[in-house]
């Protein structure tokens, strides 16, 4: 599985594209917190046993491995995008402008950007999107845990900050514990009001 992985970009390198970036995003489909995305430029011949689609890792896993891709990487950025802001221009294109801010902050300006999904941010680069990149892709992959990684730490944090709501645990999907919670407490402020409609008017 782990060369198959790397086969995407070493084919573009024998083209002829040397930087490539991996793009993804973690949190489209929560109820609270932000959208969070990630950039991350590896070098060629990297290899990171083990690495995977986040959703496919453990948590203890997709930790190690977050330390080893910022060890590693060439380049990596990640930008999250608030709850406010997601109920105003909607998720998909938060999760857009989420990606663009994680590109523009990179130290280095890839050749090819490489995008989890079939539509394109427009990142204002060079672009291929790649359908299940996260678990086809290294650059993607690495990214996908970035952005995961980020995205958890910030529900344990937000957490303790709002009290109740289990997000420590469940990092704000719509699990049965979240929405018992709701019940009990009604929004809180970092839930996203846009997929809360309900809760909102009651």
């Amino acid at each position: 599985m782990s060369m198959d992985l790397y086969a995407y970009e070493t084919a573009l390198r024998a083209q002829g594209v040397s930087c490539i970036c991996g793009v993804d995003e973690a949190g489209r489909g929560p109820l609270a917190g932000p959208v969070c995305a990630a950039a991350c430029i590896l070098p060629a011949g990297v290899e990171l046993p083990g690495l995977n689609d986040s959703k496919k890792l453990t948590e203890k896993r997709r930790e190690a491995l977050y330390t080893q891709i910022i060890a590693q990487a060439v380049a990596w950025a990640v930008c999250l995008v608030d709850e406010k802001t997601i109920d105003e221009i909607n998720i998909l294109q938060a999760t857009f402008r989420a990606m663009r801010g994680a590109v523009e902050q990179l130290s280095v300006r890839p050749d090819l950007c490489l995008v989890d999904g079939n539509r394109d941010p427009g990142l204002g680069l060079r672009t291929q999107t790649v359908v299940k990149g996260d678990a086809a892709c290294a650059s993607i992959a690495a990214a996908s845990i970035l952005a995961k990684v980020t995205r958890d730490r910030l529900m344990v944090q937000l957490d303790a900050q709002y009290p109740g709501y289990g997000f420590a645990a469940h990092k704000g999907y719509g699990t049965k514990a979240h929405y018992a919670a709701l019940d009990a407490l009604g929004l809180c402020p970092i839930h996203r009001r846009s997929f809360l409609k309900t809760y909102e008017s009651a």
